[in-house]
């Protein structure tokens, strides 16, 4: 399929802990969130659905965020879920490990200023 000048970036909260993961070397080797393109013929909904199950094994529907960034003339549509106490998530191969933090922590930890900033602006539960 082709990818489209659109990415979506999905926030994973679990209580007041937010997921980061680390990228493999191949892919860049950075901490980030679950994130990815938007591929021909699907919504921005429907390729977070699916990035996020990929990503995670999570079967979820991510609700949208008004929070939207552009990069490199890519738009990125921003989404959150919440996830329960106790769910762990199964990385793919695009990430070797992972680590639940605070809001301020989880921010400060990521690579990418867009995704920082987005962190930062979502209110608490």
């Amino acid at each position: 399929m082709t990818r489209l000048p659109i990415e979506v970036f999905i926030v994973v909260r679990r209580g007041d802990e937010y997921l980061v993961a680390h990228r493999v070397p191949e892919a860049g080797a950075y901490w980030h969130g679950i994130a990815g393109g938007v591929e021909e013929g699907e919504s921005p909904e429907e390729a977070a659905v699916r990035e996020l199950r990929e990503e995670t094994g999570l079967e979820g529907v991510p609700t949208p965020l008004p929070n939207m960034f552009v990069y490199d003339e890519i738009t990125v549509h921003t989404f959150l879920i919440e996830v329960p106490a106790g769910w762990e998530p199964e990385l793919n191969e695009e990430h070797d490990e992972y680590v639940w933090l605070p809001q301020d922590e989880a921010a400060e930890l990521l690579y990418w200023p867009e995704p920082k900033e987005l962190i930062r602006t979502i209110s608490g539960t």
